[in-house]
């Protein structure tokens, strides 16, 4: 059964939702749909009270750690952490209190090589129950998915593809997949990607990317037949959204199967 994912996305200390494209070195190329008011741990707390568990907190650049701490310390082992996650800072994440560590670009050399011996002594040093491997994507010309590194800039030479998917899996718990191409944008979600995923991945996946309704929380659900996990974040009134409420997605993991 499809479930929704909270997230909690930080940069510069502040809980903002952004445009995934426009994540790059240039502060003026920075798009933001929402900034938050309120502290991380506010979210946190939240997720905390309403039973919701498996949400990510994504750390975008530097200046977020005290936030991130704060968020974990209010909903201790409830929240996934990313975000410069490497082999020697791993742990002391999880003693802060996530409940696990996601990794992306710790796992590629600086041309975008994956390097599995990385891989291995990550899941070796927190356990392979506790690390998520995020795939996020961008869409090329051939219509296949090429994971990204560097807040979804550099293209790597890893390519979704089953194989490769049941290669990883064997060192992680989960996989986190945005579809960087739609990140933020509210247009919709990318059907194919989470067809492909609810048919390939042998672990739990949670899919994040262009969701702006209720609707297509359905729609996934259908599409990877109940496989495939969302997190909907811009479109979400809790972000300054309009697409989705909240409480329904609350009421949606409430569910009786």
């Amino acid at each position: 059964m499809t479930c929704f994912r909270p997230c909690i996305d930080l940069h510069n200390g502040r809980v903002k939702q952004i445009v995934g494209s426009s994540l790059t070195d240039r502060a003026d190329a920075l798009e933001t749909n929402f900034i938050s008011s309120q502290p991380a741990h506010f979210y946190a707390d939240l997720y905390r009270c309403d039973e919701l568990r498996g949400g990510h907190l994504i750390q975008l650049g530097p200046g977020n750690k005290e936030a991130a701490i704060s968020a974990l310390r209010a909903y201790p082992g409830g929240l996934q952490v990313g975000g410069g996650i490497h082999l020697e800072n791993s742990v002391q994440w999880l003693k802060a209190g996530a409940s696990h560590v996601i990794v992306t670009s710790y796992l590629f050399d600086e041309e975008g090589h994956f390097q599995w011996d990385r891989l291995e002594a990550l899941s070796s040093e927190v356990g392979r129950d506790r690390l998520v491997v995020d795939l996020s994507c961008r869409q090329t010309e051939g219509g296949d998915w090429r994971v990204a590194m560097n807040r979804w800039q550099t293209p790597t030479n890893l390519l979704l593809e089953k194989d490769s998917l049941g290669e990883i899996a064997r060192s992680c718990a989960e996989f986190l997949v945005h579809a960087a191409d739609v990140e933020g944008k509210c247009e919709g979600i990318d059907p194919d990607l989470v067809v492909f995923l609810g048919m390939h991945s042998s672990v739990p996946v949670t899919y994040a990317g262009g969701a702006s309704s209720l609707e297509d929380l359905v729609r996934i659900e259908q599409l990877s037949q109940g496989k495939v996990d969302v997190t909907i974040g811009s479109a979400l009134d809790l972000f300054g959204g309009s697409g989705v409420h909240y409480a329904d997605c609350v009421a949606w993991n409430r569910r009786k199967p």
